[in-house]
């Protein structure tokens, strides 16, 4: 492909993008992962049930990634593929606390799975114009496992950086399997996920995708959670009855992994047709996983800055707060702060129903899971809820997946949370259509906001 036709395919998929959301929330996730590849690392784990089912749409969506820009690692696993190898010889697995024993037999059989589905992967990729080289060794340098019961197993000691920087630097898509020496030639089985996980260290991965046939983590109800906020939410999932086993032991993983990466470090649960969504718009498809910053909640304005809440309004809205706004509400405003002024939320109390009147984000904050998180907290303090939108507003589908119901007006949307009795809605949708405007005249410059108002 010469160069004039990769720019033209660039172009092509970047407007390709801008249909999945706004042309600015694209641009800026483009911007952050292509404009310094080499200091924004992206590592995908690939598990073997998608390498098997569903090879065609990963392979397309992996090329869709590297011609925008981006310079994926790929770790991959082949566990179903490696048990129907041993069913096919008749060899039988033994397992301790969820993983396989590993004999001679196994890594033999183990060796020639995890090569014949890193080329199946290369090759796919190849096919969609990218080129891909697979690494079936000569990545992970290993000892032999604490457990020494889990026979040829190993943990990592160190990981070959320079072999991936080099694939890398030469536009070369690197396919990891999980498999490791020891200094003295010993080829040892890896867990793919802790070998994920020493990758990213290595490599100081700023966003690590776990793609799974699921799509994301999921809640009691089978639905997705779409954001995780470990400073607020990691305890009270790690206390919840649901959430065991497997689950338990990814969140303590992720954790781990959050903790000694940068701090705008994240990680994606998705599937892949979803990668370009989850990594390229504030909505996304799966469950992002954030280390996350602290939401504080406030009775009226006391003790906070109120210029700097004010500043984050005007700045989100587009359109400044008018004068006398925290001094009118006083002690009916309750006043959610995430993090350093990140985002606000502010909710009033003087209707029978509690009004969202105030959701801001920042720009420098959108699309990391904040608003997710805030909202979560909205709903820990006011279970019922109602609030209006612009109609035109960008992030009405947001607020659709997250209401009970909603109704139009000429001006307004309102959403409502939390209400059943129809008394009680026809209530809160009065009172959201009467409240006076507290926004000034559109900033100069700015267009009108996507937010709540």
């Amino acid at each position: 492909m010469t160069g004039t036709q990769t720019m033209q395919l660039r172009d092509i998929i970047v407007n390709l993008l801008h249909n999945l959301g706004s042309k600015k929330e694209v641009s800026k996730y483009l911007q952050t992962f292509t404009r310094d590849a080499s200091h924004h690392r992206v590592v995908i784990k690939v598990g073997g049930g998608i390498l098997a089912e569903q090879l065609d749409e990963l392979a397309a969506s992996l090329s869709f990634l590297c011609h925008v820009g981006m310079r994926p690692i790929v770790v991959h696993g082949a566990g179903p593929q490696l048990s129907a190898e041993l069913e096919s010889k008749g060899i039988s697995s033994e397992w301790i606390n969820g993983q396989r024993v590993t004999t001679p037999e196994i890594l033999a059989a183990a060796r020639t799975v995890f090569q014949q589905e890193g080329h199946r992967l290369a090759d796919a990729l190849e096919r969609n114009a990218v080129r891909a080289r697979p690494f079936s060794s000569g990545v992970f340098t290993t000892k032999l496992a604490h457990d020494t019961n889990l026979g040829l197993v190993g943990e990592v000691a160190s990981v070959r950086k320079s072999l991936i920087d080099s694939t890398l630097e030469n536009n070369v898509v690197p396919i990891i399997s999980p498999l490791g020496e020891t200094d003295g030639g010993q080829i040892l089985n890896l867990n793919a996920d802790i070998a994920t996980r020493e990758l990213a260290l290595s490599v100081q991965a700023h966003k690590i995708v776990f793609l799974t046939p699921t799509g994301g983590l999921l809640d009691p109800r089978g639905e997705i959670i779409p954001a995780i906020n470990l400073v607020e939410d990691y305890d009270g999932l790690t206390g919840a009855d649901w959430v065991h086993s497997g689950m338990a032991l990814k969140l303590r993983e992720i954790r781990f992994l959050l903790e000694r990466l940068p701090a705008d470090a994240s990680i994606s649960i998705t599937s892949p047709e979803h990668i370009a969504s989850e990594l390229f718009t504030h909505r996304g498809q799966g469950t992002l996983i954030r280390r996350g910053v602290r939401v504080r909640a406030y009775t009226g304005a006391d003790g906070l800055d109120t210029d700097r809440l004010a500043a984050v309004i005007s700045k989100s809205f587009g359109r400044p707060l008018r004068n006398g706004y925290f001094r009118s509400n006083s002690n009916r405003l309750r006043i959610l702060v995430a993090g350093d002024y990140e985002a606000v939320a502010i909710i009033t109390r003087e209707a029978p129903v509690p009004y969202l009147d105030k959701f801001a984000v920042s720009s420098e904050a959108q699309g990391v899971g904040l608003a997710a998180s805030l909202w979560h907290k909205i709903l820990e303090e006011t279970p019922t809820l109602c609030w209006r939108s612009r109609p035109t507003n960008d992030i009405n589908p947001w607020y659709i997946q997250r209401a009970d119901g909603m109704i139009r007006s000429s001006q307004w949307i309102v959403f409502w949370k939390g209400l059943t009795d129809h008394a009680q809605i026809q209530q809160a949708v009065n009172h959201a259509l009467a409240r006076p405007n507290t926004l000034g005249p559109i900033l100069p410059g700015r267009k009108e906001s996507t937010l709540v108002h």
